[in-house]
């Protein structure tokens, strides 16, 4: 499996600052690699004691027998990961609260390019980080993968999101957790983390915006964009229509089927 590599953050101490009631339930973090996960993540760490926290790794199909004991409802824990749907992922997960977190298609090309060509990032497509492709060229090969080295986006769209969007399972934007996160104080963000936090059965505190300010905190995000380093080309801000065209053409439905349009 390809390596991440980021520096810890120091959310473990942030969190033993608050008081926490005891999840009550196990809750699974399932996200589309590379929509936000380590935000989601940091987010609701705030919200559960440091020892109910299965941190041991990213939940996926490849360790998911190594991690069963996060879902354990004798011993209940938040986990997370980027799990993709099939019966023993469903069997597994059955008495844990799910989220599912996704972003739109079109800035995820973006997001996967910057990521695999930067430092933090290692695997056998580390030749991507040498300059010989050109940005629209990466950019295509985020959306139709690499043969035997990296699935295209409808392959992972299809099982990461698409397909548990059939299950009992609370959505979350990528979009929508940003613009909250950034505005604290609105009514908007009080329903949507009210939302949240009961889709997790917890309890939502007094100082709910203090921890979410805490947890969503960019330096805590080893993976947040300005984090990232040794990126040697300029990706744009947004997919340009020709790419925007590909992605529909590769992935046709799914922007409508994700509620983007």
């Amino acid at each position: 499996m390809p390596t991440v590599n980021v520096r810890p953050d120091t959310l473990d101490d942030e969190n033993r600052r608050f008081t926490h009631a005891p999840l009550r339930r196990p809750v699974f973090l399932n996200s589309v690699p590379k929509s936000g996960s380590h935000l989601l993540r940091n987010v609701l760490r705030m919200f559960v004691p440091v020892e109910q926290q299965y941190s041991r790794d990213f939940i996926q199909w490849a360790n998911l027998q190594q991690h069963l004991a996060a879902f354990d409802p004798a011993a209940p824990m938040l986990s997370w990961g980027h799990l993709f749907l099939a019966d023993a992922s469903v069997i597994e997960t059955a008495f844990a609260r799910k989220i599912l977190l996704y972003r739109d298609p079109y800035d995820w090309v973006i997001a996967r390019a910057r990521f695999f060509i930067s430092e933090q990032f290692s695997s056998n497509m580390d030749h991507l980080k040498t300059g010989a492709l050109k940005v629209d060229d990466l950019l295509t090969m985020m959306i139709f993968g690499i043969p035997g080295k990296a699935p295209s986006l409808n392959d992972i769209y299809e099982m990461n999101a698409a397909a548990w969007l059939g299950t009992e399972i609370e959505v979350v934007k990528f979009e929508e957790l940003t613009l909250h996160v950034q505005n604290l104080g609105s009514e908007e963000a009080d329903k949507f983390f009210a939302k949240l936090l009961n889709a997790c059965e917890i309890t939502r505190p007094h100082d709910w915006r203090e921890r979410v300010a805490i947890g969503s905190d960019r330096k805590q995000s080893g993976t947040a964009r300005e984090n990232l380093t040794g990126i040697g080309l300029e990706l744009p801000d947004t997919l340009d229509a020709r790419h925007r065209a590909l992605v529909d053409y590769q992935a046709p439905g799914l922007r409508a089927l994700l509620g983007y349009h």
